[in-house]
């Protein structure tokens, strides 16, 4: 395999794939990536952890022998980051070694047959439809923060996507928090098998999507798979093995008859739980909220550090009470609110707190309480 390629191009594309790599690795072949060179002038890259495989197609500047090898992927891609700018890379390969060359500088790497590097086999996927990537991109950033790190409990280490009626729900919950997403059901959603895509897929697709914004993104999905294509023939193609569990029944515990509402503008919310939980530690990170009719009382108390308390203003009818919640999931959710006020839907100190910017919104947020 002989080809040329503008560096900048090339260091594109591998920081696209190389993320996808294991910095360790007990099988070599999983270290590597796969470039492909076709005589029409395409090169092809391509990296896997078998359970994920990302490939994208790039123009090559030309290609003088068609052909294909594996090299590691983190070598390579740092070669092209310090290679100098605007410089033309040269790919050649023979006997088990590749050589990179761009103006004075000339590196030989080992390399590994490409009959050893394993494909992910797609199979049937029967589903297709076709979302904007800037809406993909919102439901990925509204809903993965909630995402379990427990991997006792597998199958809630995703994004849980199903269609109900005419919309597309992506739910994602760690047990303590949840959060939903609705957007209008895709044409061709419909039948869908209820899926669950994990937690490394969704980080990977949200990089890819931030330079794809203004395009679509093609998803084909079976029950075990499912497939992202971003940016059509001269684009990458994302493919991941699903979760092989059953997302656990969260509407119930959407709650319904939360009757005391509370409005506050989510910035100063935000900022109010910021500065209180500088002193909360690791044992004490709950923050109590006093509520009042025309604010809230936030405090802190520490046996280590003392104690701090802020009020923000606040619009509250019912009879007042208190609350406490973890300070850290309450702020990821204020995170997310993007207009003037938050509602807060409270039933009592004990019972789990909905809230959402407001009841048109498309993001809903379930938050368990603390004891305080």
């Amino acid at each position: 395999m002989k080809a040329t390629i503008e560096r900048s191009t090339l260091l594109r594309c591998l920081s696209h794939v190389q993320s996808v790599v294991e910095r360790r690795n007990t099988i070599p072949i999983l270290s590597n990536v796969l470039i492909e060179a076709a005589a029409g002038g395409a090169l092809k890259i391509m990296a896997t952890d078998l359970d994920l495989q990302v490939v994208e197609t790039l123009s090559a500047v030309s290609v003088e022998q068609a052909g294909a090898i594996t090299v590691s992927a983190h070598l390579l891609f740092d070669i092209a980051r310090k290679l100098p700018e605007g410089s033309q890379v040269s790919l050649d390969s023979a006997d088990n070694r590749m050589v990179v060359k761009a103006g004075r500088s000339r590196f030989q790497l080992p390399t590994l047959p490409r009959d050893d590097f394993p494909m992910i086999a797609e199979g049937e996927l029967p589903t297709s439809f076709e979302v904007p990537a800037a809406t993909l991109a919102q439901l990925i950033d509204r809903t993965r923060f909630a995402i379990s790190t427990e991997e006792t409990r597998y199958y809630l280490n995703g994004i849980f996507l199903h269609v109900s009626d005419e919309e597309l729900k992506a739910a994602a919950t760690d047990g303590h928090r949840l959060a939903r997403f609705t957007i209008a059901r895709p044409d061709g959603s419909e039948g869908m098998p209820d899926v669950i895509v994990p937690r490394k897929c969704v980080g990977e697709l949200r990089k890819l999507l931030e330079e794809a914004l203004d395009t679509n993104v093609l998803v084909d999905l079976s029950a075990s798979k499912i497939r992202f294509t971003l940016g059509g023939e001269h684009g990458v193609v994302l493919t991941s093995k699903l979760i092989d569990g059953t997302f656990p029944d969260y509407t119930r515990v959407i709650p319904t008859g939360n009757d005391k509402l509370l409005k506050v503008d989510p910035k100063s919310f935000f900022q109010g739980v910021d500065r209180v939980a500088t002193i909360a530690t690791e044992k004490t990170r709950a923050v109590k909220m006093a509520l009042d009719s025309d604010r809230i009382t936030l405090s802190v108390t520490s046996p280590d550090n003392g104690t701090a308390a802020e009020e923000v203003p606040a619009q509250y009818a019912a009879e007042g009470f208190e609350i406490g919640f973890n300070a850290n999931y309450l702020k990821d959710i204020l995170g997310q609110i993007d207009g003037d006020t938050v509602e807060l839907h409270l039933a009592d100190a004990a019972a789990p707190t909905l809230i959402r910017q407001d009841d048109k919104s498309p993001a809903l947020y379930v938050l368990m309480p603390m004891r305080v």
